[in-house]
């Protein structure tokens, strides 16, 4: 059974960096599109970024472009999410997903194994 794990969450600064990881068990990541999402309080689930399977090709939403950047490491099996100028308006819990077939997703529907998702507070 396949599960993912975020952490790397906290409580930031306007300005700070902060770098999320998804550890997996159950599956290779690098055989599955994987994609990181974000919800904050009394809004819908938007995309992040994604990253497709085996050449790993990146996508990201334009809010984040520029200073966000999906990776993800073979050897541990985890998924990153680098985040760098964090603003207010990225305060969000943050969760990673996995796409079990095809290419790459960019909406929520596309991805069918969830975390639990990591909490990111950026104050001003």
């Amino acid at each position: 059974q396949v599960q993912l794990v975020e952490s790397g969450g906290g409580l930031v600064q306007a300005g700070d960096s902060l770098r999320l990881s998804c550890a997996a068990s159950g599956r290779t990541l690098s055989n599955h599109a994987m994609g990181w999402f974000r919800q904050a309080p009394g809004k819908e689930r938007e995309f992040v970024a994604a990253i497709t399977s085996r050449i790993g090709s990146e996508a990201y939403a334009d809010p984040v472009k520029g200073r966000c950047t999906i990776s993800r490491d073979s050897a541990k099996n985890t998924l990153w999410l680098h985040m760098s100028s964090l603003k207010p308006e990225d305060t969000a819990i943050y969760y990673c997903a996995l796409k079990s077939m095809g290419w790459i997703g960019l909406k929520s529907e596309d991805y069918d194994v969830w975390g639990q998702g990591t909490q990111v507070t950026v104050s001003s």
